[in-house]
């Protein structure tokens, strides 16, 4: 894993709290759906989140694991 800075560390472990978020939408959504039906517009709003939460977590990751480069000087001369 390539080295990572202080917001990118944050932004992994915020991916990780999105997808359990999306998760737990999810799980709400195929409790929910049994009682109130799929065509209700609180499952629509849980599957948004299902798919909100999810694609954040993709994003953050993806931030939080790229290898960026250092945007420091190695010397002054530079």
């Amino acid at each position: 894993m390539p080295k990572q800075n202080k917001l990118q560390k944050f932004s992994v472990t915020m991916s990780l709290v999105s997808l359990l978020l999306g998760l737990a939408s999810g799980i709400w959504l195929y409790f929910r759906s049994s009682e109130i039906g799929i065509a209700d517009p609180v499952s629509a709003s849980l599957i948004a989140c299902v798919i909100f939460f999810g694609f954040v977590a993709v994003v953050l990751f993806v931030m939080g694991t790229a290898d960026l480069p250092s945007m420091k000087f190695d010397s002054e001369e530079q």
